[in-house]
């Protein structure tokens, strides 16, 4: 029977990490190793258009004498 159902684990030591892999593999069931962190696609375009606005040259500078005006305090 193949079911729809996905987990996600996050373990916090290396020897969690061993025991949930051996537990998988004694049970047979299949499962990957994701080592790559993601960032959420949303937030990742934020950041380029903020370095594009910087390369373009559109930002906003403020003197550190100013900084307590433009923060609004």
């Amino acid at each position: 029977m193949k079911t729809q159902n996905i987990f996600i684990a996050h373990p916090q030591t290396s020897e969690q990490v061993s025991a949930l892999k051996a537990f998988m593999q004694a049970l047979k069931i299949k499962f990957e190793i994701s080592k790559k962190d993601e960032y959420d696609p949303e937030f990742v375009e934020k950041i380029m258009e903020s370095k594009e606005q910087v390369k373009n040259g559109r930002v906003t500078r403020v003197e550190k004498e100013n900084l307590k005006e433009f923060l609004g305090l």
